[in-house]
């Protein structure tokens, strides 16, 4: 069924590693915003600088959480370890943070975030959508 590919030590992995580490190190920013997406099923989070350009992101269905433990609140902090760990190659010195949604992942992932390097969290805005009126109701049932 084809021949079996053998890897020697130091070939495979340490190459994606490098790689990987490599074109985060390219961009060295020391200001950045943290954008966090938290909703009942998922928590997903984005590094962008002062502009707004992606510079990294991640979630908790990525890090192979899977159906209702991707929305729990450690599912988010490991997605703000993991993204910490990114910012602090980066050199990323001071953070905004900006939350949007109403999951149980909102704080604890930037706590996660947080916790890995040493940040200077400026400011925390909440920018969860909320409705004026809505849509309109059902009509009411007749029985």
């Amino acid at each position: 069924m084809g021949k079996k590919r053998i890897v020697k030590k130091g070939e495979g992995d340490s190459e994606g590693a490098k790689a990987g580490a490599s074109s985060l190190s390219k961009k060295r920013v020391d200001v950045a915003v943290l954008n966090v997406q938290s909703t009942y099923n998922n928590t997903k989070v984005l590094l962008s600088d002062a502009k707004g350009n992606a510079l990294a992101w991640s979630s908790s269905g990525s890090l192979g959480f899977k159906g209702a433990k991707k929305g729990t609140p450690f599912a988010a902090a490991k997605v703000g370890e993991t993204l910490g760990a990114k910012a602090q190659i980066m050199g990323i010195k001071q953070i905004s943070v900006i939350v949007k949604g109403v999951g149980s992942g909102r704080e604890s992932s930037i706590r996660g975030f947080v916790s890995k390097g040493v940040f200077e969290v400026t400011s925390i805005k909440d920018a969860t959508p909320v409705p004026h009126n809505g849509p309109r109701p059902p009509k009411p049932r007749r029985v």
